[in-house]
């Protein structure tokens, strides 16, 4: 008989767990350090002071992290209700016709390639066991111990988001008039390209085509907000 041990199951590093954590993280840092440049380079085109700019700056950074965190906790918290309501049906089910249940496990398992008797052999054995535990994870996609979690969502978001605030808004502070513009432009590009690296090297997907992808389309909004701020500065 085969020994048990040529089965065990052996840690493997898998990404896609951090999926949830690092949207969030990502989103914010590059909403947060992007919309704030934009901003604060806008007013600062329309010829506004430092205090107005500092103020602009503030203002968005205050208010995108609290955006982001509400509307994080919004949204993942109503996919955590249907995550919930769904297990529970699953669970009355379960109670109330636990022999369609186990056919209907059989049925995924056929659906995946194996053989109907193996299928019907594999439902039973598992639904000897934590039956409910099987049908959430094969039938729903689900793991009742780990659901979505919505206050780890809105915290990441807002405080990845004041971290990218931060940045424009520090070099606005200690940097000479001259060389602001110019400075917040090149450390916007550079933290934008190494958000989109670092989101890509760590999620497991291509790091070149994320990072560009995220540099062109900032260098397009920056460029976007000092031509807006200067037309509106001018006809004002």
């Amino acid at each position: 008989m085969p020994s048990a041990l040529r089965f065990a199951h052996h840690p493997e590093r898998h990404k896609g767990g951090r999926g949830a954590w690092l949207r969030a993280a990502v989103l914010g840092a590059n909403d947060g350090l992007l919309s704030t440049a934009s901003l604060m380079l806008g007013v600062s085109a329309a010829a506004a002071s430092k205090s107005a700019v500092l103020t602009a700056g503030f203002a968005a950074l205050v208010a995108g992290s609290l955006s982001m965190a509400v509307g994080e906790y919004s949204s993942v918290s109503s996919q955590r209700d249907v995550e919930r309501a769904d297990l529970e049906r699953e669970r009355l089910e379960h109670v109330e016709t636990p022999e369609a249940e186990e056919q209907e496990l059989a049925a995924i398992y056929i659906e995946r390639g194996l053989s109907a008797d193996l299928a019907v052999k594999v439902a039973a054995e598992l639904s000897a066991g934590d039956a409910f535990l099987h049908h959430a994870r094969d039938e729903l996609g689900l793991d009742p111990e780990d659901l979505s979690r919505p206050l780890q969502a809105a915290v990441t978001s807002a405080a990845s988001f004041a971290l990218g605030s931060a940045v424009p808004f520090v070099l606005t502070v200690i940097m000479p008039a001259a060389a602001r513009g110019i400075a917040i432009v090149i450390a916007t590009i550079i933290g934008l390209g190494a958000l989109g690296f670092a989101g890509a090297r760590l999620g497991g997907a291509p790091v070149s085509k994320a990072a560009a992808r995220v540099v062109l389309g900032g260098a397009a909004s920056l460029l976007a907000a000092q031509v807006l701020g200067r037309l509106v500065g001018s006809s004002l």
